[in-house]
């Protein structure tokens, strides 16, 4: 296995008077994102953009999922005003189109799902031309905290698979693969004008089949958008990287997915779940569809 990164994935490094101007703003208001938490690569280009990705419910994950960058420990109790600093960020910003994650909080009866319906709400209210995608975790299959964030209505509802079935318990520690499939497809079952969206990590050792397999279960479950990246071992103690995939590969793999049934399949090596969510969300509802 290879640890020289391909040129294909030297990126640049982020700048520019609006992403500074929003940094400093996440700073002022004490908000977490997952640009910065999770080293994403696309961190200029984004927020340049004015698309940002905001991670509620603390910087601290329940879960040690062997691939993420974002601190593992017990997390510091529940900050019940950051749906509204959330929400002042992207009124001041005028952001176009907002991503809402979170860490994993088994730590909570509804897992955050309350939090998120409320971070939904505010940002409506402040902002009413920002579009609002959240990024939820499984919940551990609760049904009543999916209803939760659903009833507020978000544009996106999007849950990453993040691997194939056949890797989930090395890769993805304290989640099951059904739950996720079954979030997806409750979903678009509860309220289908929602867009629901999903995401992969290749280079961790799974198949093209595996791959395809998985993006056909999607389709059939209604999902409208998948993601496809690759995945960086952000430190030593991380997964290793098992292979490079060529970005031939990624635009095979794009097409692919589309003839499986999927409306907007998004696939690049630097392609991360919340990369360009605003255009994905335009490829969906666009006249041609």
């Amino acid at each position: 296995m290879s640890t020289r990164l391909p040129e294909w994935l030297r990126v640049t490094l982020p700048g520019g008077e609006r992403y500074r101007t929003l940094k400093d703003l996440m700073s002022r208001l004490r908000l977490n994102t997952v640009c910065e938490d999770a080293k994403c690569p696309n961190i200029g280009e984004c927020w340049g953009r004015g698309v940002a990705t905001f991670m509620i419910l603390g910087d601290v994950c329940t879960r040690g999922c062997r691939y993420c960058a974002v601190a593992k420990g017990k997390p510091l109790g529940l900050d019940v005003n950051e749906p509204e600093r959330v929400a002042e960020a992207a009124r001041e910003m005028a952001l176009r189109h907002v991503v809402v994650t979170s860490v994993d909080r088994d730590d909570l009866p509804d897992g955050g799902a309350s939090i998120f319906a409320e971070t939904i709400r505010r940002v409506r209210e402040a902002s009413p031309q920002t579009l609002v995608e959240v990024l939820i975790p499984d919940f551990r299959g609760d049904e009543t905290a999916l209803r939760t964030v659903l009833a507020a209505k978000p544009d996106v509802l999007n849950h990453n698979t993040e691997t194939v079935p056949r890797l989930y318990r090395r890769v993805r520690v304290g989640g099951r693969y059904e739950w996720t499939i079954g979030l997806l497809r409750r979903s678009k079952e509860i309220d289908p004008s929602i867009v629901t969206k999903t995401g992969l990590m290749l280079g961790l050792g799974e198949s093209e089949s595996e791959v395809l397999d998985v993006v056909r279960e999607l389709a059939a479950a209604g999902v409208s958008i998948v993601t496809l990246g690759q995945y960086l071992r952000p430190t030593r103690k991380h997964l290793p990287v098992e292979r490079f995939l060529h970005p031939d590969e990624f635009r095979a793999l794009k097409e692919k997915g589309e003839a499986l049934g999927i409306a907007h399949v998004e696939a690049g090596p630097l392609v991360r779940s919340s990369y360009a969510a605003d255009r994905q969300f335009e490829a969906v509802h666009s006249p041609a569809r």
